[in-house]
């Protein structure tokens, strides 16, 4: 099984426990302006080969939260697309 199928079969069940006002304040969430800075910060860091042990840990966690917050989005938006009226 692919990463990707896991994902989904771990993350299906949880989209459909949203009513319609969870789904769309999940779709709309944005990262908080300072950690968007800090990933650029980091992400720099990494392009320049210049990232500590401790800054590898951190860049890699953020990326994965970021990832699984997107996978949430795409879930909720989906949940909102095939019900919108549901609540």
């Amino acid at each position: 099984m692919s990463a990707s199928a896991a994902l989904d079969q771990l993350l299906d069940p949880l989209a459909l426990c949203l009513d319609a006002e969870s789904a769309q304040r999940i779709a709309d969430l944005r990262l908080a302006p300072a950690v968007e800075q800090r990933v650029a910060e980091l992400a720099e860091r990494a392009n320049e080969g210049w990232l500590t042990d401790d800054e590898r840990g951190e860049y890699e966690a953020l990326i994965n939260a970021a990832d699984f917050i997107d996978i949430l989005k795409v879930k909720a938006r989906r949940r909102l697309g095939s019900n919108p009226a549901k609540g």
